[in-house]
């Protein structure tokens, strides 16, 4: 990309990464004052909606900054590429598939072997590392004892058996899901409807992606009730449990509409920048890549909230019906289970409407 054509694809997307993370204001120093005097390697750990990547650009880019020395309008280009992910010497890597490879892992090694496409310092910031598999040991060593000048920050959701041992030799910071308030009230302050603001809060379960998806969802406030309605529309029969779960199904699919919307539009900014930037054309691969594992969570995650709003309808009738309450707890938690080792979704809501006690 020529001087000129950065210049002018910099000013597409001017601001302070740190205005994108939502978190404790106290987290937010720490993290400030971490990154101007930097270890090697980090941990950032929580769910990707809690703002762990939005963390992990501005995290980056105060390193970016600090090590170069830039100031004025150079400081501002460094935060400005590390807001958009395009910064020559800040790499995302992210899985192809179910996980990280060791072909992945083989070329994070190698890239970070090498000296700082720009500046003194790189940094590599590893999504989704609790799905690292097999390919932990091979990015052992480095992330232990980077080559100067090469930073890690790795992102995850929990610390799996596998990242053990990375875990232990990076310095960790915890993200925690939001408290439903503060995903209401940002939601608000970005003009979205107080209404809509506390139905998407309620639904995302802390995740502030999630609530924003959320609150461009038309449908949301009532797919909510249909949910927290189950229990009234149970019979105790299996063609009602099979009815209600084609019905849950297909409100699920009502969340895909704003999503593609959403991914449209960020494709398109892509191929504008090939287009009039030359950026490298695989990354427009890259972008559909990380869609794909968009939708797949965002639909796992509808689960989760419908299960959630379930529960909470039981909950209210605790006092009245306490047994029905830890009933629906034991169901919905084998149901939980039974997900996570990729059971057939529809036969495992099914049995578990048919496990579930019935209200009203």
């Amino acid at each position: 990309m020529t001087p000129a054509a950065t210049a002018a694809s910099d000013a597409i997307d001017p601001g302070d990464p740190w205005d994108e993370v939502v978190a404790a204001p106290e987290l937010i120093s720490q993290l400030r004052a971490a990154a101007r005097d930097h270890t090697h390697a980090y941990l950032f750990l929580g769910h990707a909606g809690v703002g762990t990547r939005a963390a992990a650009r501005a995290f980056a880019a105060e390193i970016l900054v600090a090590d170069s020395g830039a100031v004025g309008a150079d400081a501002d280009r460094h935060r400005r590429l590390a807001r958009r992910e395009r910064h020559p010497a800040l790499a995302f890597v992210e899985r192809t598939g179910a996980s990280i490879t060791v072909d992945q892992a083989r070329d994070v090694v190698r890239r970070a072997a090498m000296a700082p496409p720009e500046g003194p310092v790189q940094v590599f910031v590893l999504v989704d590392f609790h799905l690292v598999a097999g390919a932990a040991p091979t990015l052992l060593k480095s992330i232990e004892e980077p080559t100067p000048g090469t930073v890690f920050i790795v992102l995850a959701d929990e610390i799996t058996p596998e990242l053990v041992t990375i875990a232990s030799r990076c310095a960790r910071f915890e993200f925690p899901l939001l408290p439903t308030d503060l995903v209401r009230d940002r939601l608000v302050a970005d003009g979205v409807d107080v209404d809509v603001a506390t139905a998407a809060a309620r639904s995302a379960g802390g995740d502030l992606e999630r609530a924003r998806l959320l609150s461009t969802d038309t449908a949301v406030v009532e797919r909510r009730d249909f949910w927290m309605r189950v229990p009234e529309r149970l019979d105790g029969t299996g063609a009602t449990a099979a009815a209600l779960v084609t019905e849950a199904l297909l409100r699920i699919e009502e969340v895909a509409e704003p999503l593609s919307r959403r991914q449209e539009g960020e494709r398109a900014a892509v191929e504008q920048e090939i287009e009039q930037f030359g950026v490298r054309r695989s990354l427009l691969k890259e972008v559909d890549e990380r869609h794909k594992r968009e939708r797949r969570r965002v639909h796992n995650d509808e689960i989760g909230a419908g299960l959630v709003a379930i529960m909470d309808r039981y909950r209210a009738s605790a006092s009245a019906v306490p047994a029905a309450y830890v009933d629906a707890a034991d169901a919905v938690s084998t149901l939980t289970e039974r997900l996570v080792h990729n059971v057939g979704e529809e036969l495992a809501m099914q049995a578990l409407f048919l496990s579930l006690p019935r209200l009203g």
